[in-house]
């Protein structure tokens, strides 16, 4: 026990094997040997308490365990090793973060452009826009060719087959595709199916497609079906003026009629559409859409009135099943040259042309024939224009005539010797009184004025194919073709050269071009009439006026009473002409209304009737009902005074 506390001091612990008092901390562990941890900074303080309080002010003193124990210890030196393999981590890091930024400079920065103008040209399709093609219409505008938006539906087989159906329940490749356009098409899935199967790259669906199915298709976004833009050639009015028109082929380019000789005007400028597409094919919204649009070409305007031309088909068909003839053709047309109609017999649908091959339709302008007493006109003009005959010089005609070579020319039927004026003898329709008059011209004479009223050459009619017909020169004359020009054989023409005969007459004397076309309207709306050619002087307004006074005995005492027409004078010539190869007849009447002020002159050709040969039996008449017609669509007042006639008997 303490003598200044009175408590008893603690024993100290016994050094255990190693020396070291018991709950010391082992070496190096901190902790004691019973492995707890060592009472560092409490130690000395229990020993100070046991020897006495430390004074106040001072620390006291760590034993050398503890101090060892709270001394930290030195930090190990780093190894050379391992400070370069450090070195070579932090280079190799910033070597490739360079490379990774310098790439993304390059690609972004300085290829950039170059690479996002690649990759947009892959995206970009280009796809041809159709410039339309220009309207074909009557004189007064009635459409009767235009374009309308269709599409053809294609394939690509081969995408076809890789096709894969959205719903569970639908099919995969071709019979998939053909199960989703078989009932928008309006065709059988099965037939169609079959067609998507193969290898090829394109295939036709169908054409003409109209735009609402397209657009149908287009959503169903299949791929390799192809949904194409063409434009379609339309006639509205059918097989009227079919002849004429023409049609175009798949690709819009003219095949025949008017359709062919104006393809060059009538055809637009195509022009490109390009756009960015995804990866159906489909634009992509927003994205870059260029191009350069397409020009729509000229719409030409016709001389045709739709209604006379109707007028005209439908008569003809008419008499041509009524007679039996193998076909025909009418000309109406006025005094300038314009056609107001052009009507050939079983004239074509340009919508479905069938069998028709290309180049020319209309036999009206490319079929050739003897035109027999109407041709007179021309031997009688000639006369009068030389002074060789009056239209009240007296003849005696017998009903044949020998030739020096000794052939024999006979009239139309057997008669007595007739007393005729020259005027009788053009109204009932002499050959042998024609010869008599004809034969005071020379030869060179002859051939001068059927060449100057049109014969052996082309009118100049905007159709393909008009044949010029056939006139020889008088130096290839044989036998009797001296004398047989002057009453319309040994000679050949087609039926608007000889309707142009008449209109020369009817046009004061002066041969104007016949032609079909008024004007051309701009795809901006300008109209830009046709100048026609000048005409050619025939022959004298006074023969002109002859002939025409002519004409008019011809309806009104002659073979030509079947062409008169209630109210107006009217003036014509019938024919009858005989085919040999093959053989038959080519019936015909051609007339002017109204003689006192000539707006009409209309020409109907029958080939091989069988009712009559006579042109004033069996087209006189229909040359009454087309030209009555033609009068009041054009607005023509009826005549006024009544006519005075030279006498046709003395």
């Amino acid at each position: 026990m303490s003598e200044r506390t009175g408590t008893v001091p603690r024993r100290a612990p016994a050094p255990d094997a190693d020396g070291r008092r018991a709950g010391a901390p082992a070496p190096g562990t901190g902790r004691a040997a019973g492995g707890r941890p060592a009472a560092t900074r409490t130690a000395p303080v229990r020993a100070a308490r046991g020897a006495g309080r430390v004074p106040a002010g001072r620390r006291p003193a760590a034993s050398p365990a503890v101090a060892r124990a709270l001394r930290p210890e030195p930090a190990r030196p780093v190894e050379p090793a391992s400070r370069g393999r450090v070195l070579t981590l932090v280079v190799l890091f910033a070597l490739l973060f360079v490379l990774f930024a310098g790439r993304l400079v390059y690609v972004q920065v300085i290829r950039g452009p170059e690479i996002a103008a690649q990759a947009q040209a892959e995206r970009m399709s280009t796809q041809q826009v159709l410039g339309a093609r220009g309207e074909i219409t009557d004189a007064d505008g009635v459409v009767l060719a235009t374009s309308v938006e269709r599409y053809t539906i294609s394939v690509n087989q081969r995408r076809v087959a890789q096709y894969k159906a959205r719903g569970s329940d639908g099919l995969d490749g071709a019979a998939g595709v053909a199960a989703r356009l078989a009932p928008l098409l309006g065709v059988n899935p099965a037939e169609l199916g079959g067609r998507l199967v193969g290898d090829r790259g394109y295939v036709v669906v169908q054409k003409n497609v109209l735009p609402e199915v397209a657009r149908d298709i287009r959503a169903l976004r299949i791929d390799g079906v192809n949904v194409d833009k063409v434009a379609d050639r339309v006639y509205p009015k059918g097989a009227v003026g079919g002849n004429m028109l023409g049609f175009v082929n798949s690709s819009g380019t003219g095949l025949q009629g008017l359709e062919l000789t104006l393809d060059e005007r009538l055809q637009g400028e195509a022009g490109e559409e390009r756009y960015e597409r995804g990866r159906g094919g489909q634009p992509i919204p927003g994205g870059v859409s260029e191009g350069t649009p397409a020009r729509q070409g000229d719409s030409v305007r016709l001389t045709i009135k739709s209604d006379l031309q109707w007028k005209a088909q439908s008569a003809l068909d008419a008499q041509v099943a009524a007679t039996g003839a193998t076909g025909g053709a009418i000309v109406v047309m006025r005094p300038n040259g314009e056609v107001l109609a052009l009507a050939d017999s079983g004239s074509i649908d340009p919508n479905d042309p069938g069998e028709a091959g290309a180049g020319a339709l209309s036999p009206a302008v490319t079929q050739v024939f003897e035109p027999g007493s109407t041709s007179k006109v021309v031997t009688m003009a000639g006369a009068l224009e030389l002074g060789l005959v009056t239209p009240t010089e007296q003849f005696r005609v017998a009903d044949r005539w020998q030739t020096p070579h000794g052939e024999t020319i006979k009239d139309s039927h057997d008669h007595p010797v007739q007393q005729l004026t020259a005027t009788g003898i053009f109204a009932e329709s002499s050959n042998v009184g024609t010869i008599l008059i004809g034969e005071r011209m020379s030869k060179e004479q002859r051939y001068q004025y059927m060449s100057a009223f049109g014969f052996g050459q082309q009118t100049g009619i905007e159709l393909p194919g008009e044949s010029a017909g056939l006139l020889r020169t008088p130096d290839r004359w044989q036998g009797r073709d001296e004398y047989a020009v002057l009453f319309g054989q040994a000679v050949s023409v087609n039926a608007l050269q000889a309707a142009s005969v008449f209109a020369t007459i009817a046009n004061d004397g002066v041969r104007a071009q016949p032609h079909l076309i008024a004007g051309w309207t701009s795809p901006e709306g300008e109209f830009e009439p046709q100048t026609p050619a000048e005409g050619t002087r025939v022959v004298s307004s006074q023969t002109a006026a002859a002939v025409l006074s002519m004409l008019e005995s011809t309806v009104v005492d002659g073979t030509g009473s079947s062409g008169a027409i209630p109210g107006y004078r009217v003036g014509g010539k019938t024919g009858t002409a005989q085919k040999f190869n093959p053989s038959g007849y080519t019936s015909s009447f051609i007339g002017v209304a109204p003689v006192d002020d000539p707006q009409v002159v209309t020409a109907v050709i029958l080939h091989d009737p069988k009712t009559s040969i006579y042109g004033g039996t069996v087209a006189a008449p229909v040359f009454s009902t087309v030209t009555q017609y033609a009068l009041q669509q054009l607005g023509v007042p009826p005549s006024g005074a009544p006519a005075t006639l030279h006498p046709t008997t003395w």
